[in-house]
């Protein structure tokens, strides 16, 4: 387990971990199951508790599929992604296109900036196809 971040709970701690040692993003029911099958289960009410708090510290990002599907990655993670409309095919992007860019003070209308999150909608390849038949 990593070492204790100040106010973050030995739960949270738990679901950071879990978070980072992921190879993808993870859904509310992804997380739960994954702690059910190791030492430390927890109840899916309170898993989704703790992720939104941590979400609201800025210790995790949050994405929304289209299916209005919550998905849930480490901050470290700088993944961006695009998604098909159509099949909810998502690809990661390479790299972000904004992450040069920096609001200004009088842009963030006095929100603290804890992360960002950029999303691309289209059609994939297959889609594309499928719709010209």
């Amino acid at each position: 387990m990593p070492s204790q971040v100040a106010g973050i709970s030995e739960r949270q701690q738990l679901i950071i971990q879990h978070l980072e040692d992921a190879n993808q993003e993870l859904s509310g029911q992804d997380l739960h199951a994954r702690l059910r099958a190791s030492n430390s289960p927890m109840g899916l009410a309170t898993v989704y508790r703790h992720l939104r708090q941590l979400q609201q510290r800025g210790q995790i990002r949050c994405r929304h599929l289209p299916s209005g599907e919550a998905l849930f990655a480490p901050l470290g993670r700088d993944e961006h992604h695009i998604t098909c409309v159509d099949c909810g095919t998502t690809a990661v992007l390479k790299r972000c296109p904004v992450h040069h860019v920096d609001l200004e003070t009088q842009d963030s209308q006095g929100f603290a900036l804890l992360f960002h999150t950029l999303e691309f909608f289209g059609l994939c390849e297959q889609c594309q196809s499928r719709q010209r038949d």
